[in-house]
């Protein structure tokens, strides 16, 4: 499983009870649909960052926000300690579809983005979202890299059909990069 096909939705903090439940710390906001899902990846870091599909039994929300679930065949301690720790991950297929201007980061690589005062700007390469922000990593026709950020006011339109991110960035900021 390639880790490009893949959504991070979390990590395995910690080992719950003697049955070999774990507690996950989950890093998304469509929650539900993660108790849907029949099963997770889990990041093994064996070397090789390898995914391996484990199925869930069940699945239970703590108050706190995490979920306490149950693979099957993680019947003890010693075999879930060896999960914890370990990033959790789902197919982007099994991701809940996005609507309007809310969109996943894989979807709109390739889009192009287009600004509403500048006209077409280029195409989205890659969304950094190490910074507290993310941030639209564009390449125009001139092989000049062009830094959007990724915040609602600035994003006006998100065109799946046309492959197209309509923007009103700040006046200058695209001029930045182009001088």
């Amino acid at each position: 499983m390639n880790l490009d096909e893949c959504h991070y939705i979390g990590y395995t903090s910690k080992v719950h009870g003697k049955q070999g439940e774990l507690i996950i710390k989950l890093d998304v906001d469509f929650l539900e649909e993660i108790q849907k899902q029949e099963s997770v990846l889990i990041q093994m870091n064996n070397g090789d960052n390898s995914l391996i599909p484990f199925f869930i039994s069940k699945s239970h929300f703590q108050n706190d926000g995490t979920l306490r679930i149950k693979f099957e065949d993680v019947d003890d301690i010693a075999t879930a300690k060896n999960l914890s720790g370990k990033g959790i991950y789902i197919l982007n297929k099994n991701l809940p579809t996005q609507t309007g201007n809310n969109f996943y980061h894989h979807e709109v690589i390739d889009f192009k983005v287009i600004d509403t005062n500048y006209g077409e700007v280029g195409t989205v390469f890659h969304i950094l979202n190490q910074t507290k922000q993310s941030i639209f990593e564009v390449i125009n026709s001139d092989d000049k890299e062009i830094m959007i950020p990724v915040v609602d006011h600035i994003i006006d339109k998100i065109d799946r059909e046309n492959k197209t991110i309509t923007v009103t960035t700040p006046d200058g900021l695209i001029d930045l990069y182009l001088e």
